[in-house]
């Protein structure tokens, strides 16, 4: 769409340092005594005696140097010359030619760093640990008794942070904010008349998810909440209260948990 007033510009219109003319068609492009590359002729606006030079006809551009279509004598006069870089957009940017001052921003940029809108750079992080562990057959759950559930086969475990044979916990050993879940279901047709499934921390229950079923058959109970970790020596656990008046048998466990980023 057309501009209201100048148009925009984008490149870095960079003007060169200054050349002395000799008896030679080749000169050397720098900027601050750094060599210059320039990718085209028509990248570059070169004056030579007062007039601007026509670009691939006048001068073409090797790697970093100029050369003029004839040799130069000492009398001739290199007035300047300008990189406009690319004045359409950036392209594809190579690793690391980007510096932290183009940035407007201090500190040091990685993978795992993304820049803000106050031009400072926060941590990305990543989810994990993480796992998710299923039960491979049925569990079965006493009546009117908090039962730990027992997942025995891992689908992942990033870090080897949960126990699927002996105590069936989770514990991270990195601190921070975890999204933890849970499911089961009544695997009989058998009512159930009241259901919780609930979240341990540290043999304690800390979250609790209640279905009050009236006395439906094949009840489902599910569980998500966010707990925190202490990164040493917390653990989670799954448990789960049925009324039913005898043991039921449960299909389908399964406990998942990851950890949140950036809080």
């Amino acid at each position: 769409m057309a501009y209201i007033g100048k148009q925009p510009l984008v490149g870095n219109y960079t003007v060169l340092d200054s050349l002395t003319a000799t008896t030679t068609d080749t000169y050397a492009l720098t900027k601050n005594s750094v060599a210059v590359f320039p990718q085209t002729p028509a990248n570059c606006i070169v004056s030579l005696n007062g007039v601007i030079q026509a670009p691939f006809d006048s001068y073409t551009i090797s790697g970093s140097n100029i050369v003029f279509a004839s040799a130069l004598t000492a009398s001739d006069s290199i007035d300047f010359i300008t990189v406009l870089g690319d004045v359409l957009n950036v392209g594809t940017v190579s690793d690391g030619t980007i510096g932290i001052a183009k940035l407007s921003a201090t500190g040091t940029k990685d993978a795992t760093t993304f820049l803000r809108g106050d031009n400072t750079f926060q941590t990305i992080g990543t989810n994990t640990p993480s796992f998710q562990a299923i039960k491979s057959g049925n569990q079965s759950i006493p009546d009117n008794t908090f039962t730990k559930l027992q997942p025995d086969t891992e689908n992942w475990d990033t870090d080897n942070a949960y126990d699927n044979s002996t105590n069936y916990r989770f514990t991270p050993q990195t601190s921070g904010k975890y999204v933890l879940h849970g499911f089961c279901q009544n695997n009989s047709t058998t009512g159930i008349t009241y259901l919780q499934l609930a979240i341990y921390k540290n043999g304690v229950v800390v979250e609790t998810s209640t279905l009050d079923s009236g006395d439906a058959d094949y009840d489902t109970a599910q569980i998500t909440r966010v707990v925190e970790a202490n990164g040493s020596t917390d653990y989670f656990e799954l448990y789960l209260l049925q009324y039913s008046g005898s043991a039921l048998n449960f299909k389908n466990l399964n406990f998942t948990g990851y950890k949140l980023i950036g809080v």
